[in-house]
């Protein structure tokens, strides 16, 4: 018969008492928004309860190596006087990154390869005659050889320019990117923590096109009511408010801002719980919070077509599993042309893709 067999946890026997604390205390930046007090004070009330340290090394320890090792600092207008510094906020993209899509390696240009012919680093299976401004790197040295002896016999062997022959590349493009994040109140609604999955999602993308695709532009807006930019080392200290959310803005502040980036590549990842219930119309705002309003949906739906026809996909990461919110998801994504991932909030590695440009499913 089929089964498991549990046998007791043997922990890492390289992992310090640092590491294993530090990562219980990146989670909990994630979920106190970037507040080191609190983080510390909730970590110290594990530590009572379940004995993380121990007499050789204590939370005092623990609190001097996170100053030592340039992850927090002294900053007078932060809570409890410590605030987390830049080191901190890469390693809280980089362990979203490991949590969802696992280890990547830092690519050596951060091009994405293309089906077409053109400059590249990847090898076709052709070669072409040598031209001004072809890489000497691409150069087929069988292949010139060969030529040269083919041109100018054994006798009078000589490499001139034109023997010489280089190996066709793949084209390498860039791509142009906006990522939205959903700050409204449904992302913690009813007690139900949305926005702590809902930036891990954001960071482990920012960081995923951020050292595999280098050259590729990243922008980063947050909607509620209205669409604002942010910047990336703002990322994981977003909280949500009292908002609506303005789906719409999200998508106008998006496409504005991949209208001025001169590259026929573009795309939008947008990070949600799904339901629109706001929209501005001159200086006034028409909020629907029952329900999914059809005056809301349709405008949704229409800017959804808009980038269709712009050739802008949308990817919609949608932090809830509610199956009303997941129709107008579907919905909004099959009148993209897009792709939509499905997560629960406890499953977050775990997505759901539906492409429907690629119709698969998996």
């Amino acid at each position: 018969m089929l089964g498991f067999r549990f046998t007791d946890y043997q922990p890492d026997p390289n992992e310090t008492t640092f590491d294993r604390l530090f990562k219980i205390f990146q989670e909990l930046m994630l979920y106190t928004s970037g507040d080191v007090y609190e983080a510390l004070a909730w970590l110290n009330e594990l530590d009572r309860e379940y004995k993380l340290t121990n007499e050789d090394y204590g939370m005092g320890d623990f609190i001097r190596d996170l100053e030592e090792r340039g992850y927090i600092q002294r900053d007078p207008d932060a809570a409890g006087g410590m605030g987390p510094t830049s080191k901190l906020e890469i390693s809280l993209r980089q362990k979203s990154l490991d949590d969802i899509f696992g280890d990547l390696k830092k690519a050596k240009t951060g091009q994405h390869t293309t089906g077409s012919i053109g400059r590249g680093d990847e090898f076709t299976a052709d070669v072409k005659p040598f031209e001004f401004g072809d890489s000497l790197e691409n150069l087929a040295v069988t292949n010139s050889l060969r030529s040269a002896y083919i041109n100018h016999g054994i006798d009078d062997f000589k490499l001139s320019q034109d023997d010489l022959e280089v190996h066709e590349t793949y084209y390498q493009s860039q791509m142009s990117s906006v990522l939205m994040i959903d700050i409204s109140h449904s992302m913690t609604l009813y007690g139900e923590d949305r926005i702590t999955p809902a930036k891990k999602v954001a960071l482990a993308l920012a960081e995923f096109i951020r050292t595999k695709f280098p050259k590729d532009t990243l922008d980063i807006i947050v909607f509620g009511d209205d669409a604002w930019p942010i910047e990336l080392k703002d990322l994981p200290y977003l909280t949500n408010g009292e908002y609506h959310t303005n789906t719409v803005a999200g998508l106008e502040l998006a496409l504005d801002i991949l209208k001025k980036r001169r590259n026929p590549n573009r795309q939008i990842f947008m990070v949600t719980d799904g339901k629109p219930t706001c929209l501005k119309i001159g200086k006034n705002y028409y909020k629907n919070s029952f329900g999914l309003d059809r005056k809301i949906v349709n405008r949704c739906l229409s800017l959804a077509l808009r980038c269709r026809k712009m050739s802008i996909p949308i990817t919609t990461f949608m932090i809830a599993r509610d199956p009303y919110l997941m129709r107008f998801v579907e919905t909004f994504t099959q009148t993209n042309n897009g792709a939509a991932f499905y997560s629960s909030l406890n499953g977050l590695g775990s997505f759901v893709l539906e492409n429907y440009k690629k119709r698969k499913k998996k």
